[in-house]
């Protein structure tokens, strides 16, 4: 394997994407005050850098399995934080916002939504490291293939759940506010801005579970179209902390 500049692969791009995201958070840390939902979007962000730089070390290097094994396993890891952990920006509003069995029924939908998720990633995990060890395994392929695609499928229904309980949330609380004869401008902008954020990225998560369902190698197609359009919209994915 003929060695590979770092810097003229997309992974670089994206990781590099994640060290600025995250250089961003500390600096609205540091100028505003410092809150567990400030974290996520770091977090995640960290994540996404540590996941696209393993991935070099994967795809593009001459490495010895193991290096390679541990790489794809702990670049698994992290996947799973930065796509499942954004998630977890809504879930800290909701668990504060709703009472009651509203509360118990987005709560027990989340958890399953996001246990199913972790299984899938783990399966992925493992798949993918038996495929680097090796790489005449087509079962192994196949099967990262269509776990993820259910993969895709259960974050777009976690993403979601969470915006429609966060829209309705701030729905009824502006209707509250109207019938109190209270300013609502605030709610009307806190209902826009999170429509948007939060439809953003359910339509992310929805647009990928699309998107790699033409994957090529699900189709045992040479095209590269598919696994492009995927690439753009995980790009997107990548940037969005940003707007949060």
């Amino acid at each position: 394997m003929a060695a590979e500049l770092y810097f003229e692969q997309c992974w670089a791009i994206l990781s590099t994407i994640g060290i600025s995201n995250v250089f961003l958070g500390l600096i609205v840390i540091s100028i505003t005050k410092f809150s567990s939902i400030a974290l996520v979007p770091i977090i995640t962000s960290m994540a996404c850098a540590i996941a696209n730089g393993l991935c070099f070390q994967i795809f593009y290097t001459n490495s010895s399995p193991l290096d390679r094994a541990l790489a794809s396993g702990f670049a698994d890891t992290f996947w799973l934080i930065q796509e499942a952990g954004i998630s977890f920006y809504s879930y800290a509003m909701l668990t504060h916002m709703l009472t009651g069995r509203s509360r118990t029924i987005y709560l027990t939908a989340f958890w399953i939504l996001f246990a199913g998720i972790t299984v899938l990633r783990g399966t992925i995990l493992i798949a993918r490291v038996m495929g680097i060890y090796d790489e005449t395994n087509n079962t192994a392929s196949k099967v990262v293939d269509f776990a993820h695609v259910g993969y895709f499928v259960l974050l777009a229904l976690l993403e979601c759940l969470s915006a429609f309980y966060l829209l309705r949330k701030f729905a009824s609380t502006k209707k509250r506010s109207l019938r109190a004869a209270l300013n609502i401008s605030l709610w009307g902008h806190l209902m826009r801005s999170t429509e948007i954020r939060v439809s953003s990225l359910a339509l992310i998560g929805v647009s990928r579970s699309i998107t790699y369902t033409f994957h090529p190698s699900l189709l045992n197609t040479p095209t590269t179209t598919p696994r492009q359009i995927d690439r753009f919209v995980y790009t997107l994915e990548c940037i969005f902390p940003v707007i949060l």
